[in-house]
């Protein structure tokens, strides 16, 4: 029943209507992961900005093994690009809170999203710049983005896109498979995000449109999750 060529269209639409309200001369600003949600983002941005209003920020921490999926959207964009390693940023905030008694785990895997978006305003408020989340449905569902980290931005293209369909529009966008279909990893921890959930995106996307899980542990843990969101 999903539309893909359809949403898209509805989504470069958006996107245009909210640049004329919200900065008529402004540039889409994309962190760019190599993944299919910055990918999807940043190509919906340049076929409604057009390329030279859309800015890739890539922002390894560190040495990224994966950092040519990006420069392979970037180039296939041919959209302007940065590349700014955040590793030196991340130490110093974590030598600056040595005084603690303890660092959390939880805090030491959360702090480089949240110093990638930092950089990300910075960026954007020196190039005139709307920040974009690229998070989408399905992650918001379930909480899994970072607070104040990859879970901000000025404007979210993909926030009522489930997976599944987030795919489905990269195709239609005439994305590299290999990008679109990339397995998807927090980059954080270093695990996939099916491992961390405890459940699959195709499992997930599927109870959020029809309200179908025979798996009952997968239902609650879901069920438990998206209450957890809903009390914030």
């Amino acid at each position: 029943m999903f539309d893909a060529r359809k949403v898209t269209n509805q989504c470069i639409i958006w996107i245009r209507k909210f640049f004329e309200e919200n900065g008529k001369d402004c540039n889409a600003v994309v962190g760019i992961s190599g993944g299919k949600d910055s990918s999807v983002v940043a190509a919906l941005c340049v076929e409604a900005l057009g390329k030279e209003r859309v800015i890739g920020v890539m922002m390894p921490c560190g040495k990224q093994q994966d950092i040519y999926m990006s420069y392979k959207l970037v180039q296939h964009l041919g959209i302007k690009h940065y590349e700014i390693n955040i590793q030196r940023a991340v130490e110093a905030i974590t030598e600056s809170i040595a005084f603690l008694p303890e660092m959390t785990e939880q805090a030491r895997l959360n702090l480089p999203a949240r110093v990638r978006m930092a950089t990300l305003y910075a960026v954007s408020q020196s190039m005139n710049g709307r920040v974009a989340n690229t998070c989408n449905l399905s992650e918001d569902w379930v909480g899994y983005a970072t607070r104040y980290g990859d879970g901000a931005g000025d404007f979210s293209p993909l926030c009522n896109l489930t997976v599944t369909e987030v795919k489905e529009i990269g195709k239609v966008l005439g994305l590299p498979e290999e990008l679109v279909e990339k397995t998807p990893i927090d980059g954080l921890c270093g695990k996939t995000d099916e491992e961390n959930l405890g459940f699959t995106y195709a499992e997930l996307d599927k109870y959020i449109r029809t309200g179908v899980m025979e798996d009952s542990k997968k239902r609650r843990r879901i069920d438990s999750l998206h209450e957890k969101i809903c009390l914030r």
